[in-house]
């Protein structure tokens, strides 16, 4: 996981959008324990409230749970990847009907960077 200062998202919603997108894929699943914050703090190299903040997001949509004394653990499973894809399929039927090729559609969303 990396955090882009230059973005204009601020860092802990990139924190909580990069364990969304591991939660949707699949590479955490529902009932593992999450590491302490301060752990992943440090790993992503931030403050820890600004990890807290982030969490608590994502606890905050159904996907962690915070328990006391057996830590942070994931409860439901994102449908971020699923979604994304049918909005994408979306937005290129939309660009074809508008006479957009998806070669230049591409190009358009990298312009958008």
């Amino acid at each position: 996981m990396s955090v882009a200062t230059e973005d204009s998202l601020p860092v802990y919603l990139q924190i909580a959008a990069e364990l969304r997108r591991e939660i949707a894929e699949g590479k955490v699943k529902p009932g593992v324990r999450m590491p302490p914050a301060r752990d992943l703090a440090a790993v992503m190299g931030v403050n820890q409230n600004t990890m807290f903040r982030a969490l608590r997001v994502l606890r905050d949509e159904g996907l962690l749970e915070f328990r006391r004394g057996r830590g942070i653990s994931v409860t439901g499973e994102a449908s971020g990847l699923s979604e994304l894809v049918a909005r994408c399929r979306e937005l290129v039927r939309y660009s074809s009907r508008q006479g957009y090729r998806k070669d230049e559609l591409i190009r358009i969303i990298e312009g958008l960077r």
